[in-house]
């Protein structure tokens, strides 16, 4: 198999098969983010006969395994889905014709890339099996999304799913607790709620900022320019974004900046959540949650 670099795929994509698809990221300029720094490159496509020689692989492979049957295939890169409507549909083309009892494909997707697509071109790629994308949203607070230089705001994170709403192409939101800075984490958390309460993400899944010297966000705070959440402030946020979610979700946690991981069915199990969270805020304590975060040596 054909992968640069380090791979990244979301915790609940552990069973599908990773596909390369694209190398780096097209925006590649979030302040907090170091995921694409060990790549000498921003961004590219994976040649389609690398992609083709993988899937014939992963033919052989699942052959091998006796009842085994590829469901799902993850695309991986920072954003697949910025890919032109014909190569998508030429990727979704090779994936049947390789593997096909795959019922869909996944992948990483800016909130710009949905804006490429017509509602046309979204609709087939939904009936070529796109479906379950990964959103990387990290807030609904403008003021955090203009000085991370996110590349969006929340007015079109609202436009463009609801977009894939519209044509049924399900996806998931990454929340990054902490991207608000001190004193506005709970504040953040309620404009994400509420964003997220007109749209139908199927997870709304956290993760705790960890700043690293590698990334620029560590010289804004270098330079004065910008001050970190504590580790409890974090758990206060999260607790406010899952009490102020009114729709049907699943409110997870899983990732490895996560110092306690979670996974709830909302709303039903909104009452269990907000007692765990709770019991953090009050007990686990800032010196240990602190530990944690300066011992995650990479995400």
């Amino acid at each position: 198999m054909h992968y640069t670099g380090t791979i990244w795929r979301p915790p609940y994509e552990a069973s599908s098969l990773l596909l390369e698809a694209t190398a780096g990221c097209t925006h590649h300029r979030c302040k907090f983010c170091t995921l694409y720094n060990d790549l000498p490159f921003d961004f590219r496509m994976a040649p389609p006969a690398d992609m083709e020689a993988d899937l014939k692989e992963a033919r052989k492979r699942y052959e091998r395994l006796s009842g085994c049957r590829v469901k799902r295939v993850f695309l991986t890169g920072a954003n697949p889905f910025v890919l032109k409507f014909e190569k998508l549909m030429e990727i979704a083309e090779l994936i049947h014709r390789y593997l096909p009892e795959t019922e869909s494909v996944g992948c990483f997707a800016r909130v710009t890339d949905v804006t490429l697509k017509s509602d046309e071109e979204l609709a087939a790629l939904r009936a070529a099996g796109y479906d379950g994308l990964t959103i990387g949203m990290e807030t609904a607070d403008d003021e955090a999304l203009i000085f991370m230089d996110k590349g969006y705001l929340s007015a079109d994170i609202l436009e463009q799913c609801g977009r894939l709403d519209r044509v049924g192409i399900h996806y998931h939101f990454f929340y990054l607790a902490g991207i608000s800075g001190a004193g506005r984490g709970e504040e953040g958390a309620r404009l994400t709620a509420a964003v997220c309460n007109q749209l139908h993400p199927g997870i709304v899944g956290a993760n705790m900022l960890t700043v690293y010297p590698d990334s620029g966000l560590y010289e804004e705070i270098r330079r004065g320019r910008w001050q970190e959440e504590s580790e409890v402030e974090k758990y206060r946020e999260l607790r406010a974004l899952a009490e102020n979610l009114e729709i049907p979700t699943v409110f997870a946690a899983m990732g490895a900046s996560n110092a306690f991981q979670m996974w709830s069915e909302l709303p039903k199990e909104k009452g269990e959540l907000l007692l765990f969270l709770d019991d953090v805020i009050q007990n686990a304590g800032e010196e240990e949650l602190r530990r944690y975060r300066q011992n995650v040596r990479h995400l």
